[in-house]
């Protein structure tokens, strides 16, 4: 598969982004000056691997991650969930993997997990040193792979089904991309995009000094950073960083999917370069991953679900592929990174005990950070993307919650010192066993040729992330525009504002745990750590993170054996589909089914659209498909049914169709059998 290749763009929009810029700041809308590619060999050295496998959990029955609302239980699938993973490798042999996945987080259990199971597959080749695994931060997807409690309440504690999905396709995806290993070529550009996001915390922006917010004259942060990855004359793969929040789909989604990045990839890899998952060729290769997202929101009206449209779904397709113009744009107009060498170093800090210098905090005076804390304005919750956060809510009755001896815990007035301005509403991280949150969080710096890859185990405002950013390049030496900044890396904490925002107490603020010095503490970490890349040397790994694995509750995992409704038999359609369907209209069938646990066809799919072709049927679309979607119901304590729509694509070729379910049951002794239904055949 090629994408052909376009004349670079001498316009602000693409202008490439390697040259040397003057001084480490600047407005985002500037254009740095353009380097010369060279004569051709430019980039010679690098080998570079991708690969691609699903993560998607129970489509069923299974807490969704991301606004902690206990009712918002999937229902069925929208988009199936991918990782996509990349290796790059030197002259040298030094190699760094970039992992993002269409899940809200990567929580400590799972990068552990998936670190442990590269080392018994490929020894010391790739460790939590070089390794850095990532989340698009999607709202719509399956919760419950956290071993910490309070990222688990809302989904009724650990749920296994979900952290062995993306393990396994973690681990999938970057053994795929190192065995495809091979030489080539890596580019890097930018471009503008100001339709997708909009800021949902402008009050506490506005505190930022003024040098801050001239950087982000729009309040918003604009740039689409693209690193173009190819092969001879084929590209293939890209990895495209932008700030927009996955929350396009509200709370009242219950269908699994990646919300807005989820498409921007899919409509890449599949619209633009043909790629079609069930296939054994990955193709391109394409991520949409997140940058300093912590108050950018997609819902351009400030309202969930609202912007640019009122309906939810409709706003991420146009969000997705608003990201992926703007990354298009970048692609083309990228300039081929010259030296070939990649270098990586990580740092454990203890966020809840940190010592700050003078030099980090703003006033010169040192400090320090606390132990977790949630504020009432976390538990008021985000006005523009979703209402009050469930778990903590005084009368919310919750299994788990007596599973741990409760939450009841006073909160010091040592305590409430160090957090202030924060009002406390639990003082998570005094929770026992140690916390209910993480406090001991990795931090990372990737150098892939001249650009610099910072990763944060939290969700960054855009101010937070540039003074990162500026703290890194400053003691690189580079220019600013040659250090990314993503957040969601590694683990996860919640919210990171400035101090100046953190005052404001809105709810970025009231998440951001370990006080109004978080962000100071993570500056200094981020210094030690561009120092030692800088200077070639080593840095102390720090702290252990604790392992909680040996106690984790869990309900709401097991449910019963199937029976198909009365006087039916599974697999059998009970709504056929229309004799004739119109281009542009929706098809929906359904069928007697099982219950989606029983298999989570990982790397397969519960449906497919076949179209007929001669004497045979061939896929046409199946539940990975943006024009597909599974929704699933009980009827009765053990019937269940599936419902499938497909919504008739402009330019779907006329001729005979037919849709096929492949469903699972669970008979009264476990056993678990597959069987198949398939509707009448209808006219396009």
């Amino acid at each position: 598969m090629k994408i052909s290749r376009r004349s670079a763009l001498a316009c602000a929009a693409t202008a490439p982004v390697l040259a040397a810029v003057a001084g480490s700041s600047g407005a985002a809308n500037a254009s740095p000056t353009p380097s010369t590619p060279g004569n051709g060999r430019a980039g010679v050295g690098f080998r570079v691997g991708a690969g691609r496998a699903d993560v998607t959990g129970p489509v069923a029955e299974n807490g969704m991650m991301g606004y902690s609302q206990f009712d918002q239980r999937t229902e069925g699938l929208h988009q199936r969930t991918r990782v996509r993973a990349y290796v790059f490798a030197d002259t040298e042999d030094r190699r760094v993997v970039y992992a993002c996945a269409d899940t809200c987080m990567v929580f400590q259990s799972v990068h552990d997990a998936v670190l442990a199971r590269l080392a018994a597959k490929y020894g010391p080749l790739y460790t939590e040193k070089n390794v850095m695994l990532t989340a698009v931060h999607s709202h719509a997807a399956c919760g419950g792979a956290s071993h910490d409690y309070a990222y688990s309440l809302a989904t009724l504690g650990f749920q296994p089904q979900v952290f062995d999905a993306e393990v396994d396709g973690m681990v999938e995806a970057i053994s795929a991309a190192h065995d495809d290993l091979a030489t080539g070529t890596l580019a890097y550009g930018r471009s503008e995009l100001r339709d997708a996001s909009v800021n949902r915390s402008r009050a506490a922006f506005d505190r930022n000094p003024q040098r801050d917010k001239d950087y982000y004259p729009l309040g918003i942060d604009t740039a689409m950073r693209v690193l173009r990855i190819g092969r001879g004359d084929e590209n293939v793969g890209a990895i495209a960083w932008f700030p927009t929040h996955g929350a396009s789909l509200t709370n009242e989604n219950h269908l699994v999917s990646g919300d807005n990045k989820g498409a921007a990839a899919y409509f890449w890899e599949h619209d633009v370069a043909g790629v079609r998952y069930l296939d054994e060729a990955p193709g391109f290769v394409a991520c949409f991953p997140q940058t300093n997202t912590g108050d950018m929101s997609p819902n351009l009206d400030l309202r969930p679900g609202t912007g640019p449209t009122d309906d939810e779904f409709e706003n991420a397709r146009i969000i997705g592929e608003r990201q992926v113009a703007a990354a298009r744009a970048a692609f083309d107009g990228a300039s081929t990174l010259s030296s070939p060498v990649v270098d990586s170093r990580i740092m454990y800090l203890d966020m809840a005990n940190q010592e700050v210098d003078g030099r980090y905090t703003g006033d010169g005076q040192p400090r320090r950070t606390a132990p977790a804390c949630i504020g009432a304005a976390m538990a008021a919750g985000s006005t523009e993307d979703g209402p009050a956060i469930e778990i903590f809510t005084e009368g919310t009755r919750n299994p788990l919650l007596g599973a741990l001896g409760g939450a009841e815990q006073t909160t010091p007035q040592w305590l409430a010192d160090a957090q202030a301005p924060k009002l406390v509403l639990v003082p998570v991280g005094l929770l026992p066993p140690d916390g209910w949150v993480p406090h001991v969080l990795k931090i990372q710096i990737l150098r892939i040729g001249e650009i610099y890859v910072v990763g944060g185990p939290a969700e960054f405002t855009i101010v937070s992330g540039l003074r990162i950013r500026r703290t890194v390049a400053e003691e690189l030496g580079v220019p600013l525009e040659n250090v990314i900044f993503n957040g969601y890396a590694n683990g996860y904490s919640s919210y990171c504002t400035t101090p100046e925002e953190y005052d404001a107490q809105q709810y970025e603020g009231g998440s951001t745990l370990f006080g109004r010095n978080t962000l100071p503490a993570y500056q200094q970490g981020y210094a030690r750590l561009a120092s030692a890349l800088r200077d070639g040397v080593d840095v102390p790994r720090g702290p252990a993170p604790r392992d909680l694995s040996a106690f984790q509750p869990g309900f709401g995992a097991d449910f019963p054996a199937d029976a198909p409704p009365a006087g039916r038999a599974f697999g059998d359609v009970l709504v056929q589909p229309p004799a004739r369907v119109e281009v542009g209209n929706r098809v929906v069938v359904e069928f007697a089914t099982g219950h989606p646990k029983n298999n989570l066809h990982r790397g397969g799919t519960y449906l497919e659209v076949q179209r007929r072709d001669g004497g045979r049927w061939v896929r046409h679309a199946d539940d990975g498909d943006w024009s597909t979607r599974y929704r699933w119901r009980r009827e009765g304590p053990n019937a269940s049914v599936a419902t499938i729509s497909w919504d008739v694509p402009e330019g779907t070729a006329s001729g005979r169709y037919r849709i096929l379910h492949f469903g699972d049951r669970k008979d009264p002794g476990g056993v678990v059998l597959p069987f198949t239904g398939t509707s009448a055949e209808f006219e396009i």
